[in-house]
């Protein structure tokens, strides 16, 4: 059962407010949700998991050098997917490992985009374990410290002894590093205490657009799994985590406005001194855009985009009141470089807004001449790439139908829309006998962990939770930064203070939660 406890009688007054999640009039398009508990999770009050596999740890150790080249090994392999840049020998590179660990069944499985790799571990045990892995990388900047970012470099960092590489962190050192548990237990016991499916994509930095091609051979093998797992790195330097149980969903489109029959030029730009007589494609997409938020830009206004948002149930709200409880706006402020949230927002309401508010976000916008010195011209296209993220209940195709549907009823017909990926939210329940396994060891391993309904971000979880109907958790030990940016590292052996768990840990802790999970009711 979850642990709870109560909050203090001050706070139990606050919380039996209704929780607004706008500063705006109360003809706001955003709901009101009643909160119904004053209770929170505590995550330290699930059983710390008391298994000891000393022969097993023994062998990490034994092996840290030769599981420290492995790192090496994958991260000095290129699969940049948005360049196409080593993508099939990384593949490859998988599906050896796999074979190598005694995966009896493994394939490459093509897709219309980048190769999937499948593979299955017959440890004739009672539970299965789907592991998603994804073994494409962010492109690389020109600043890092290192002069080759696919070096595979170990270098002496404040918090330690780091690998600096691209993918370190983001995800193939931990990927990597469960892979290595896998070994030093097949070495030292022959099996593993779980049947294992490993489902790797080359997209996920792409928005996976076709990883449900890669799972479909096996779809219904899958879905008589456990539980699906993410290993990832999730602490803290001081030791502390973070576990997000699920993720919203996402829809990425284009708008475009072009000059046609509507007005505006059709083929090519015209001189700027022409607007006084022909329509501006530029204007009216930003007018469209404009259209579809407040003035602030801060709250959507296309009809019913709100409505099919799932209250926080009370399960949801124990983890929130936690989250609350311990929330620092002012230090992720600064970190983000921002003065404050927007309508002044703090605590639980910020926390709520971040959660259960959809998003409609600008990533890029241009149209026209943007280069240096003047060029007065009236550009014939304009161009907006938009994300919009989708709180469990929002469905991709209903935001579509919702953001064309307004776009029609306020003259924008004529403005495209073209969807490029979109996927539905993913949440598991704190309860799912997986997450309470990893919950137990983390406090084996004294870290405090902070648990959330769901992420912010988005991925396509949706295919462990609704295509295969599996509890699903992403997690684990270790300390990692610089994901998608230069310098990006992963912690190998802590310096002093430095709390967060070296390699050897984050090995042995991928042990005990496998025996966790085979452990479980």
């Amino acid at each position: 059962m979850s642990s709870l406890r109560v909050v203090s009688s001050s706070l139990a007054l606050a919380l039996s407010c209704a929780t607004a999640l706008s500063a705006h009039a109360a003809d706001s398009p955003r709901p009101l949700y009643d909160w119904s508990t004053t209770e929170r999770f505590d995550a330290s009050r699930v059983p710390a998991y008391a298994g000891r596999h000393d022969a097993v740890y023994a062998r990490i150790d034994a092996d840290m050098d030769a599981h420290i080249a492995n790192l090496q090994r994958w991260v000095r392999q290129r699969s940049i997917s948005a360049q196409d840049d080593g993508i099939d020998a990384m593949a490859n590179l998988v599906a050896d490992d796999l074979r190598a660990l005694g995966f009896a069944e493994v394939r490459l499985v093509k897709t219309p985009g980048h190769p999937g790799v499948l593979g299955y571990y017959d440890a004739g045990a009672e539970k299965t374990l789907v592991v998603y892995m994804m073994y494409d990388v962010q492109p690389v900047e020109d600043n890092w410290q290192i002069d080759d970012p696919f070096a595979g470099s170990l270098v002496k960092h404040e918090r330690g002894t780091v690998l600096m590489a691209r993918g370190a962190t983001n995800q193939k050192g931990p990927q990597r590093a469960f892979l290595n548990a896998l070994d030093a237990m097949i070495k030292t016991n022959g099996t593993l205490p779980v049947n294992l499916y490993v489902v790797a994509e080359g997209e996920e930095e792409l928005g996976s657009p076709n990883f449900g091609k890669v799972i479909e051979p096996w779809v219904e093998r899958l879905r008589k799994a456990d539980g699906a797992f993410f290993p990832m790195n999730i602490q803290r330097p001081d030791g502390s985590a973070s576990l997000n149980l699920g993720v919203k969903g996402i829809v990425y489109f284009e708008l475009e406005s072009k000059g046609g029959a509507w007005g505006g030029p059709a083929k090519a730009e015209v001189h700027g001194s022409l607007k006084s007589l022909v329509d501006s494609p530029t204007l009216r997409l930003v007018q469209a855009i404009a259209s579809m938020t407040t003035p602030d830009g801060n709250t959507i206004t296309i009809p019913g985009y709100y409505a099919p948002v799932k209250a926080p149930a009370a399960e949801q709200q124990r983890l929130i009141n936690t989250l609350a409880a311990e929330a620092d706006d002012s230090t992720m402020q600064r970190s983000l470089g921002v003065s404050h949230w927007i309508d002044g927002l703090s605590g639980r309401e910020a926390i709520v807004r971040n959660l259960y508010d959809p998003t409609l976000n600008i990533n890029g916008l241009w149209s026209g001449y943007t280069g240096e010195g003047t060029k007065t011209i009236l550009p014939h296209i304009a161009t907006a790439k938009i994300d919009s993220r989708l709180p469990p209940g929002l469905e991709p195709d209903d935001a579509y139908r919702m953001i064309r549907a307004h776009l029609d009823a306020n003259g924008f017909k004529d403005v495209v829309v073209r969807p490029m990926s979109g996927y539905p939210a993913a949440s598991t329940s704190v309860e799912a006998p997986l997450v309470q396994a990893m919950l137990g060891v983390m406090n084996k391993y004294g870290a405090k962990t902070r648990v959330s309904p769901w992420l912010a971000g988005s991925a396509p979880f949706h295919q462990f939770t609704r295509t295969l109907g599996l509890p699903f958790v992403f997690g684990g030990l270790g300390y990692g930064t610089g994901a998608h940016a230069p310098d990006e590292f992963m912690l190998l052996h802590p310096a002093e203070g430095v709390k967060a768990a070296g390699l050897a840990d984050i090995e042995k802790s991928y042990v005990d939660i496998l025996h966790a999970l085979s452990e479980a009711p």
